[in-house]
């Protein structure tokens, strides 16, 4: 799957909006809002859930990543999430 198929699933399902669980967050980090390096995929199985995260560090923007952004589509398929969040802003790196 390309780079632009697979942001624009991504997107699309956040744009759905709550619809229960599964649900799955993704959230960016980076040195900068510029250049996110590292993501985590969180799982939540049901309500008040810990979530159960998976994480994927590269050297350049991981959101350019067309590996790591087709892995996340194949997570969201896989636990047939129905709810996806999406952290706006890239958060600093700790």
């Amino acid at each position: 799957m390309n780079l632009d198929k697979s942001q624009k699933r991504i997107s699309k399902r956040v744009k759905r909006g709550f619809h229960g669980y599964p649900m799955i967050s993704i959230q960016y980090f980076g040195p900068s809002e510029a250049l996110a390096t590292k993501v985590e995929v969180g799982f939540i199985e049901q309500e008040n859930a810990e979530p159960m995260l998976e994480t994927f560090n590269s050297e350049t923007d991981i959101r350019k990543d067309e590996t790591v952004q087709t892995t996340i589509i194949k997570i969201i398929d896989r636990v047939d999430a129905q709810t996806v969040t999406l952290e706006d802003k890239v958060q600093p790196l700790s």
